[in-house]
This record gives C-alpha cells, sequence and structure tokens, in this order.
C-alpha cells in the first residue's frame, strides 16, 4: 500500500482517488457517473475519495496520472479503456505504469470461450491481458473481470458492469473510520448571512468538514449545510452549535433535517 499524502495511517484517514479514463468522458458525448457511484461505495468502507481526474486515451497521460495518484493515495481506482477496441490501452498503460508485461490469464479466457465458443479473436483476448502479478476483479455474470495490482483497481467504464466490480473491491480494502454526515438546512437566507457562523465553527472543528450547498426552487431558496466528520459524539454537538450560531446571527429558521 502507497504511504498516501493523505492516505497516512497516522491520522487514521484511508485515501483513493479515481481515474477516469477515455476521449468520450471528454468530448461530452458519455457522461460519467461512476464517479458518483465510487465515491459513495468506498464511503461504507471509510475510504475517503480525496481527488478524481480525467485523461484521455493517450498511452503517455495515463502512466503519467496513475504514477502521481498512487504514490499519494492509499489505493487508486480506474475505469475505462480495458474493452475489445484499439483504443483500450488501460491495460497496457497499467503495466507499463509498473514495469510489467501482459499476459492472457487463463480464468479470463475460459470465462470467454464458455461465452463465445472457443474460436476466439484478436479482439476479444485483447480483454483477457492482465499484468503480471494482477489478481482478478470479478465482473458480473460472464463479463470479463478487471484486475487489481499494486494498490491499483482497474475496472470497467460501462455503469453496470462497473458498479458489479466494486462489490469485489470493497471486501478488499483496509478501510478506516466511517465518515458520517448530518445537514443543517436553512430557508430564504443568503450565503452571505450564513457565511461566518459557518466559518467560525468550522474553525472550532478542523477534523471535520463543513460546507454549504445553495438551493433554489419555485417555493424558494436557502442553503443545506452539511457537516460530515468520524466522531459522532462532535458531530452532534457541533451540530448543535451551528444551529446556535446561526440563530446569533440573524437566522432564525435553521433547522437540523435527514441527511441528503
Amino acid at each position: 500500500m502507497a504511504s498516501g499524502e493523505a492516505g497516512s495511517e497516522a491520522n487514521g484517514r484511508v485515501t483513493a482517488a479515481v481515474l477516469i479514463i477515455g476521449d468520450e468522458i471528454l468530448s461530452g458525448r458519455t457522461q460519467d457517473t461512476n464517479l458518483r457511484d465510487i465515491a459513495k461505495h468506498l464511503a461504507v468502507y471509510g475510504v475517503d475519495l480525496a481527488e478524481a481526474r480525467t485523461v484521455p486515451d493517450v498511452h503517455e497521460e495515463i502512466i503519467a496520472a496513475l504514477d502521481a495518484l498512487r504514490g499519494r493515495y492509499d489505493y487508486v481506482i480506474t475505469t475505462g479503456g480495458i474493452g475489445p477496441t484499439h483504443d483500450d490501452i488501460t491495460a497496457d498503460a497499467v503495466a507499463a505504469a509498473f514495469g510489467v508485461e501482459l499476459q492472457e490469464h487463463p480464468e479470463i479466457i475460459a470465462i470467454m470461450v464458455a461465452r463465445r465458443g472457443p474460436d476466439l479473436n484478436a479482439a476479444v483476448r485483447r480483454m483477457a491481458r492482465v499484468p503480471v502479478g494482477g489478481a482478478l476483479v470479478k465482473g458480473p455474470g460472464q463479463s470479463p473481470p478487471g484486475f487489481t495490482i499494486g494498490n491499483v483497481f482497474v475496472l470497467a467504464g460501462v455503469p453496470q458492469v462497473m458498479r458489479a466490480m466494486l462489490e469485489d473491491v470493497g471486501p478488499r480494502l483496509k478501510g478506516g473510520a466511517v465518515t458520517v454526515s448530518r445537514t443543517v438546512r436553512v430557508e430564504g437566507f443568503g450565503e452571505s448571512l450564513i457565511a461566518e457562523p459557518l466559518e467560525a465553527v468550522a474553525k472550532a472543528h478542523p477534523a471535520m468538514s463543513l460546507g454549504s450547498y445553495p438551493f433554489f426552487s419555485a417555493e424558494g431558496y436557502g442553503s443545506n449545510l452539511v457537516l460530515r466528520g468520524r466522531d459522532p459524539e462532535e458531530l452532534e454537538a457541533t451540530v448543535g452549535e451551528l444551529i446556535v450560531a446561526l440563530q446569533v446571527a440573524g437566522v432564525s429558521n435553521a433547522r437540523e433535517i435527514d441527511a441528503l
């Protein structure tokens, strides 16, 4: 495991980064939903998603991003670029980043033979390549697996396939303390009035994350103030402190609501 910048066992925080690979994401032709799903899945295991990057299908750029992220965080999850076409080069780039060769994995070949018959063409066999030393990450049904090597998990870009692979990733993670969130809702007041009490409470609790998320609708406007932390007792106390601080500032209707 990498000694991550934020992934530090010293402060008990376990971190991950997501590397989204694909020209189709950068061009806007495909809307990414994987980042949201990965963040939610990691949170269950007490792993913080600390950074996300999107890179094109360019060998050198994938390697550069991967090297930067895997040395900085405890885990890296990549999505995309492990299909059968010429521009699916993620496996090649990951192998190059780790300085190993690619080889056809017999288990993947067996899965494909069971699904397609014994005559596999070169495009299909392309999806069976795994870096030497890598282990498989199960996919759904008879879909080709992803793989993991070092602290990197290489998953499909297709959302439903990626989500199934995540189920095999989660139990392999060395998780940290799970982050809990609470939400305080303010209606009819702008962020300019909320900012000062929110900042004061945030400074008093540096181990916690406090953020303001404005909303606007036909019914009115306001902000959801989201508090996140690992210590439930501190979180409980901070919610109370924030509501009192807002009331002192003139925000009379601040109240806690169910987490969004």
